[in-house]
């Protein structure tokens, strides 16, 4: 069926991969962002293009009640710059707003145009529940990484599974997103050495190529997926492994290694956490479920075709 479809965040890194995914199956888009300066590459991508500020109520209302939808993506973030997972809090600051806040005033105006069809970005990378096995389901809880600079960032996406959820919706966990562009920001901090690898480096994480999650993305909207489903490749790893395997392929200098007590002083309690003891994430749900079939079923099949 072809539907109207409406992407909040159109122009983002995982909006600008989806858009074109659902042009080219038929549907009409409408994609937002927030200044005049990207409307023509979203009149590029195919989309009807509208400026939109995601934490203006009135705003959205406007937005979605002009495009008058039938289905809504929320793929609205604003994690821009260099990482600074030591003050996650202040890094993530207006994403996490855009989580809470952002996500009750689409899903308001979702209401006041009768779309029930709603489909919103979450994550889960590293970030699955620290006890039990390396490897979560959406049955396992997501840790709320309690005292530390990323619990406010947990909290928000946790709001936003649970309101999403609640409105019959679909809460996409994305695993860490890596394809053109963003790779190459990776690359460029291993290559001025500022990627390390922490202790053993025996955390684990769940990645997911961006052509993946839009491809996931679109299954959901198409089939009005209800519940959370992990969006991520088949083969969770630990950090010692993705991190050096992308040195390689990058051609640069494999990562440093510091030790534990060094990194939490350099760059906080999250950092090694996320490198000694994260849970990786199963994508079994979604592949039976939507019948999500990956075209890089493995970060090592993306890394080495984004990089060649």
């Amino acid at each position: 069926m072809i539907m109207r479809v409406f992407v909040a965040g159109g122009a983002g890194a995982v909006g600008q991969r989806l858009v074109p995914q659902l042009v080219a199956r038929g549907h009409e888009v409408t994609a937002t962002t927030t200044g005049r300066g990207k409307l023509g590459f979203l009149q590029q991508l195919g989309a009807e293009a509208v400026v939109m500020d995601g934490l203006d109520g009135v705003s959205v209302g406007a937005a979605v009640a002009a495009a008058r939808p039938d289905a809504i993506v929320h793929e609205m973030t604003a994690i821009t710059g260099k990482p600074d997972i030591k003050h996650m809090d202040r890094w993530f600051a207006t994403t996490n707003r855009l989580r809470t806040e952002g996500t009750d005033h689409l899903l308001a105006a979702a209401e006041a145009t009768g779309v029930s069809n709603f489909v919103a970005q979450s994550y889960a990378s590293w970030n699955g529940i620290r006890t039990g096995g390396w490897v979560k389901t959406e049955e396992d809880p997501l840790d709320p990484l309690t005292g530390t600079t990323a619990q406010p960032v947990m909290e928000a996406v946790q709001h936003l599974e649970d309101v999403v959820v609640k409105a019959g919706g679909a809460a996409l966990r994305y695993g860490g997103l890596y394809g053109p562009g963003v790779i190459h920001d990776q690359v460029e901090l291993l290559r001025k050495r500022q990627f390390p690898l922490v202790g053993g480096g025996t955390g684990y994480s769940s990645l997911v190529h961006l052509d993946d999650a839009a491809s996931a993305t679109v299954l959901a909207v198409e089939q009005q997926a209800k519940g959370v489903f992990n969006v991520v490749d088949d083969e969770p790893a630990p950090a010692s492994e993705w991190l050096t395997y992308l040195a390689a392929c990058a051609g640069v200098k494999p990562p440093m290694r510091v030790p534990k007590w060094l990194a939490r002083m350099l760059a906080g309690d999250v950092a090694v956490t996320m490198m000694t003891e994260g849970r990786g994430f199963s994508n079994e749900k979604a592949k039976r479920v939507l019948g999500w079939e990956l075209r890089y079923p493995s970060w090592r099949q993306g890394f080495k075709e984004v990089l060649g």
